[in-house]
């Protein structure tokens, strides 16, 4: 979670920061606008409730004939939460958090003004696409706002409120709290497709999220338990050119020394390595692993990584 970060004004990093803040709730409000909303999909957080509620009050105010706005709702929301929050867990909410949900729920509202609520794209009969693209544009809008050392505010808070009275982990607080929300959209549209394309919006909402943090990573970490471990490093450093370590273990079935070796290498070594071990030591035992981010030497640097966050 991010806590107030000092950022010199008008900076480069300013800039940046607040540059992903703008561009992050623009895509965030679109995924919302075009592939959401008008189809009733509720995947959580106050603008799911948001949706609901939008549904509700249809025709109960002449201003506003076809209900109270999302994004308003959603602002409404939001503003008394993270006032909660700041009480409650302490000043880890800055003015990019707030900046962050105020655009987005500005942009949604813009966004529904020039394009319309009832289905702006003509995708009432493709709902499943409108999940996918929909989960697409929001986890990666969300993402940007989360590289900017913002939150999305909402729900996020208050499952860290209940983590923080239950010590519950706050992962699995945060999925409870978006399940309730769509089981009440459920309750109310009385549609039992509206819970199943919700979730399927969450789950590729978080899984984009995770791919704009990370990075799209096609490396393995690898582990590798071998008599023959030396001439297995001589192929990673002098064939391959890469490094690793040695991790001293013990075997648990005979309590005799082990060494381990843990390198990590890209698709094409992985098979390379497999084939060479497989040739000088049928008995080794390999683990190979997918490695979502690598930072350190051969690979991207620490420090790139921080400036670009």
């Amino acid at each position: 979670m991010a806590y107030l970060q000092n950022e010199k004004l008008f900076s480069a990093k300013w800039f940046k920061s607040y540059s992903l803040i703008v561009l992050g709730s623009l895509i965030l409000a679109a995924g919302f606008v075009f592939f959401i909303n008008p189809y009733h999909i509720v995947p959580g957080g106050v603008y799911g409730i948001g949706i609901v509620v939008h549904h509700l009050t249809a025709g109960m105010f002449s201003f506003w004939p076809t209900g109270i706005p999302i994004g308003l709702f959603g602002l409404v929301l939001n503003v008394p939460l993270t006032l909660a929050g700041i009480k409650i867990l302490g000043p880890r909410f800055g003015i990019k958090t707030v900046v962050g949900f105020v655009l987005t729920s500005v942009f949604m509202d813009l966004l529904t003004m020039v394009f319309g609520e009832n289905d702006p794209l003509g995708l009432s009969n493709e709902i499943l696409m409108a999940c996918v693209f929909g989960g697409v544009l929001i986890g990666f809008g969300l993402g940007l706002i989360f590289k900017s050392k913002a939150t999305s505010g909402g729900s996020d808070i208050i499952a860290m409120i209940i983590a923080k009275y239950t010590r519950l982990p706050l992962g699995q607080l945060m999925i409870y709290v978006d399940s309730i929300i769509v089981l009440f959209g459920l309750a109310v549209f009385q549609d039992w497709r509206i819970p199943l394309y919700s979730w399927i919006v969450i789950f590729i909402t978080g899984k984009v999220i995770d791919i704009t943090m990370q990075g799209i990573s096609y490396d393995k970490m690898v582990l590798i338990i071998s008599e023959n471990f030396e001439e297995i490093r001589d192929k990673i450093i002098n064939d391959l050119h890469r490094g690793g370590t040695y991790i001293p273990g013990k075997g648990m079935y005979n309590n005799g020394d082990k060494t381990i070796i843990f390198t990590v290498l890209n698709r094409r070594e992985v098979a390379m390595v497999q084939e060479y071990v497989h040739q000088i030591d049928p008995q080794a035992f390999l683990t190979v692993v997918d490695a979502n981010e690598i930072l350190g030497e051969g690979f991207r640097s620490l420090s790139e990584k921080v400036s670009v966050l």
